[in-house]
């Protein structure tokens, strides 16, 4: 046995993070195990992002790579040890005196983002205006978030042909090709300003005779003129995803994808699809909407749901509502190939028969056995029984309950009040 563990750790030692703890899981899950295929843990089944993995130097590489070859290249430097392009996110550290009964000291507050802006002030104001879970500041829970969204908002694999399992050349070619289309057509980051300040380049950017006011005032009039509320007093700029109005001494986020005529408050720059707060304000332009990386790229290409990957190839298998690598439509449980087998969904993914069985199935109250995912089962209160005359019975008189009327207690059932006064005395 101790040979067993000694090998398993050294198999495992060249994974990043390997035997993180989880942090959803906690002491249930002995650390994180990288599954050989899904972006999952072999564990506990969770997310790399949800196990504490040291990946800042990894993130920033990765985003360094989604800027490479646009006009954001300012954003990132190419480190001379090895060449890979960097993203040089702007941290903000923030120092304020603290009176004490003593002497004065002071209070240190770090963000590991923040808008890239040279108004300070501005990009404060910026991070008091998103929810307070959201703020990245360092060793909070607002890091975290970060960390996390950057994993699901920009995954590795949807830029980088290395970091997917097993493609074709023409596979990498579609790829390259469609990452390159992305980064050209709709890929961005966001903006701070003061509205005021958008609103003069929206004027400035308006044909003279078009016709058209490019005030943000004008946009919300024309999309929603119905919900239109008065504007206040000294303000006529609105955001252009909740329709309120905007405060002139706040930062606005503002896409120049979208346009000079647009503008969003901090806490309303989120993705179409998940609502979920733009990380670090990248975002992907389509059809006038906000997506993040993830699910601008699952509006194009179909995702599989077994390793998260984006399909290129051309046969792929459609299964409960969701796309499938061939290979990839498995087992949750043990990877063995459903083709022609019967499974179970459990948590939206398939389950084997067998693994059903030993893993997920219900215990009957009446046999105590497993109850087949195929067989009628009857299920009350959060207890189950098989629907069979043998097991849902009466657990005073032993009479069968099928059809029939009944009452629990605690998992017992009975027939009558006259049984269930029998079992209590």
């Amino acid at each position: 046995m101790e040979l067993e563990k000694e090998v398993k750790k050294m198999t495992l030692g060249h994974e990043e993070g390997s035997g993180a703890p989880c942090f959803k899981c906690k002491d249930k899950c002995e650390g994180f195990e990288l599954h050989f295929w899904r972006k999952i843990c072999r564990n506990c089944k969770c997310g790399q992002e949800e196990h504490d993995v040291p990946s800042s130097n990894d993130d920033d590489r990765k985003v360094g790579r989604l800027f490479e070859d646009t006009k954001y290249t300012a954003m990132i430097a190419k480190l001379k040890t090895d060449g890979i392009p960097t993203y040089k996110r702007n941290v903000m550290i923030l120092t304020s005196p603290v009176a004490a009964k003593k002497d004065v000291s002071i209070n240190t507050v770090t963000y590991e983002w923040a808008p890239p802006v040279q108004n300070q002030t501005l990009a404060r104001r910026y991070m008091e205006l998103i929810p307070k879970d959201k703020q990245p500041v360092a060793g909070s829970e607002g890091a975290q978030y970060r960390k996390k969204q950057l994993a699901k908002h920009l995954p590795a694999h949807d830029q980088d042909p290395s970091k997917c399992h097993e493609l074709s050349p023409n596979e990498v070619k579609q790829m390259e090709q469609f990452v390159k289309t992305y980064k050209s057509e709709v890929l961005g980051v966001g903006d701070i300003k003061l509205p005021k300040e958008v609103g003069t380049q929206a004027g400035e950017a308006a044909k003279p005779d078009s016709g058209n006011r490019s005030t943000l005032a004008t946009v919300k009039n024309v999309e929603n003129k119905a919900a239109a509320p008065a504007a206040p007093s000294g303000s006529s700029y609105y955001c252009f995803r909740c329709k309120e109005n905007m405060k002139e001494g706040d930062p606005a986020v503002y896409a120049e994808r979208a346009g000079y005529d647009k503008l969003w408050h901090p806490s309303c720059f989120v993705c179409f699809t998940c609502n979920e707060l733009l990380v670090d304000m990248i975002y992907f332009w389509k059809k006038g909407k906000l997506y993040c990386g993830r699910h601008y790229c699952a509006s194009e290409k179909p995702r599989c749901a077994g390793c998260d990957e984006l399909i290129f190839s051309n046969e792929y298998t459609q299964a409960e509502g969701q796309n499938w690598h061939l290979k990839h439509f498995c087992c949750f449980d043990c990877d063995c190939v459903l083709a022609g087998e019967i499974y179970v969904m459990v948590n939206d993914k398939p389950v084997c028969k067998p693994c059903y069985v030993k893993n997920h199935a219900v215990t009957c109250q009446g046999c105590h056995n497993a109850i087949d995912p195929e067989v009628q089962r009857v299920s009350y209160s959060g207890f189950h029984w098989h629907a069979s005359s043998d097991c849902f019975l009466c657990s005073c008189c032993s009479k069968c309950l099928i059809g029939q009327k009944f009452m629990s207690i605690e998992g017992m059932v009975f027939c009558s009040v006259e049984c269930k006064k029998k079992m209590a005395s």
